[in-house]
């Protein structure tokens, strides 16, 4: 392997700009080129294209976002688009691909090696942590330390007014940043949407807490939870059973921001692990870490499989909330 490419697609997240540090610094340790794709598969597909040498990447560690930039392409989706981006990688000579990103990503992955003769591996870069086979997923660290920051601040109003505070949290269909940051904010509840919870749940708990002499509360809602959000809780809340809250919606300030040590650390684990399985010739898999070795899983897995809730954590959460 001569040269390959590395791209970032999808929602940014903290600890991508280490992995592109680590899959640069570690090309170009093995005599390996590394071109930069910006803007994702939109720019595979428009020839956004530039070699990127061990300076490129000084300074960036420490950094949110991605220098390579990000993007989504309804254009990657169809096979004439798809043809482009293959273009674009022979014109290059590029015959091997880092892509860190998140499901979607992945799916183009997947769809892309049917159709080009090169190789490609995944870095999971995803704040949600929801792709199976890793432990974490670079940003989720960031997101919740992000979050819990916002909770502690919020925690401090709810407690002078005596308000219940609904704070919803990223997390469509996964509700990991909502529960850790739940158990680590304090937090009354966490609403995810891995389990059930109905609004009377909620209602019942706040009264019972009225009752054991607590003058405050927190609930975390991930946004995927199956309520509808904290706008619609609210309201039933208040319709429902009279009880007055506040809403905090935290949305994309989760994404930003300098990435945490554990981020920076998976990022340069995973960016050079990722180059070092296309150097042995593998293709088609995610580089991921299980109890803090390096594991290869096959995309499909990644995206296809469903990554268990921490049980435990759940159990934990409704102990210390009493």
């Amino acid at each position: 392997m001569k040269r390959i490419g590395v791209l970032t697609s999808g929602g940014d997240a903290p600890g991508m700009n280490a992995a592109v540090r680590a899959v640069v610094r570690t090309a170009r340790h093995r005599g390996i080129e590394v071109m930069g794709i910006m803007r994702g598969y939109h720019g595979m597909i428009h020839n956004e294209v530039e070699l990127m040498g061990a300076r490129s990447v000084s300074n960036i560690i420490q950094h949110g976002g991605t220098i390579i930039k990000s993007a989504r392409s309804k254009e990657f989706r169809n096979k004439s688009g798809r043809a482009k981006a293959i273009r674009t990688l022979r014109e290059h000579g590029i015959d091997g691909l880092v892509l860190i990103g998140g499901d979607g990503t992945f799916t183009g992955a997947i769809k892309l090696l049917k159709e080009w003769d090169g190789k490609a591996v995944g870095v999971p870069g995803t704040i949600d942590n929801d792709l199976y086979g890793t432990d974490f997923t670079l940003g989720f660290d960031t997101a919740v330390n992000t979050a819990l920051e916002s909770i502690d601040k919020i925690r401090d109003t709810a407690d002078a007014h005596e308000r219940t505070f609904l704070v919803e949290v990223m997390g469509r269909q996964a509700g990991f940043i909502a529960l850790e940051a739940a158990v680590a904010g304090g937090a009354e509840m966490a609403l995810i949407p891995e389990t059930r919870t109905t609004v009377k749940q909620v209602a019942d708990r706040l009264a019972r807490d009225k009752e054991l002499g607590k003058t405050s509360s927190i609930i975390v809602v991930a946004e995927g939870d199956e309520q509808g959000g904290v706008v619609d809780i609210a309201r039933q809340l208040r319709q429902q059973f009279q009880m007055d809250t506040r809403i905090c919606v935290l949305g994309h300030i989760q994404r930003g921001g300098a990435p945490t040590a554990a981020d920076r650390l998976l990022g340069s684990r995973l960016g050079a692990f990722a180059v070092e399985l296309l150097c042995k010739g593998k293709s088609g898999v995610m580089a991921g870490e299980v109890n803090h070795k390096p594991i290869a899983v096959p995309f499909e897995h990644a995206i296809k499989r469903t990554k268990p809730i921490d049980k435990d954590l759940l159990r934990i959460a409704d102990i210390l909330a009493t």
